[in-house]
């Protein structure tokens, strides 16, 4: 083999080399790459994981528990003004209405005295006792007034089932149909409440 040829094949081999170490070294430069991106891959990841703070958190759930707080509150509140309400108006019925069982009560008496007023008698002596159980009754019925008594009107007026408790059917010409033509018993009411109704006869 001649020098010529020995430089020739020295210069080919040289070449193969180098090019077999850029193919090396363009190898490694394009794997770091993929290396740096899956770094970055992991970083981005950490960073979400990292990101929800547990102050936050607590934070949020004092905010649940403190809005469940303010509902039980409100709910309490509104019940308790409720049950206040209904109170009051309870106690100013009773206030308004605490006469009632007495006057009830004495409803009896009274009509025992308007019988006694009724009876009639010429002695001087009967005179002067009736003049003065009328003078008695005169006087407790101004007391029961003071106190909310009150006479339901019955004779001339129409009938009503509400104030009037019928028990004779009358045929008198010189009433209406439906109007009453005497009252048998007395009726009383308490403000607005009846405490008894009048027995009355209405004529057809």
């Amino acid at each position: 083999m001649t020098e010529k040829d020995e430089s020739v094949k020295n210069t080919t081999e040289n070449t193969e080399e180098n090019e077999s170490t850029n193919e090396e070294t363009s190898s490694v430069e394009n794997a770091e790459p993929a290396t740096v991106e899956n770094d970055n891959s992991q970083d981005s990841e950490e960073i979400e994981e990292t990101s929800v703070d547990p102050k936050d958190e607590e934070i949020q759930q004092l905010q649940l528990k403190a809005n469940e707080n303010e509902e039980k509150y409100l709910r309490l509140y509104a019940e308790f003004e409720n049950y206040k309400r209904r109170i009051q108006k309870e106690n100013d019925t009773n206030k308004k209405y605490q006469s009632q069982r007495v006057l009830t009560d004495i409803l009896p008496t009274i009509d025992n005295i308007e019988r006694a007023l009724q009876i009639e008698g010429s002695d001087e002596s009967f005179k002067s006792l009736q003049k003065g159980v009328q003078m008695v009754h005169e006087s407790l019925l101004r007391a029961l007034k003071e106190n909310g008594l009150e006479e339901i009107e019955s004779e001339g007026q129409e009938f009503d089932p509400n104030y009037h408790q019928a028990v004779v059917q009358d045929d008198n010409p010189d009433f209406k149909s439906g109007e009453i033509t005497q009252e048998l018993q007395k009726g009383y009411k308490l403000k607005d409440r009846v405490l008894r109704p009048s027995m009355v006869k209405v004529n057809q």
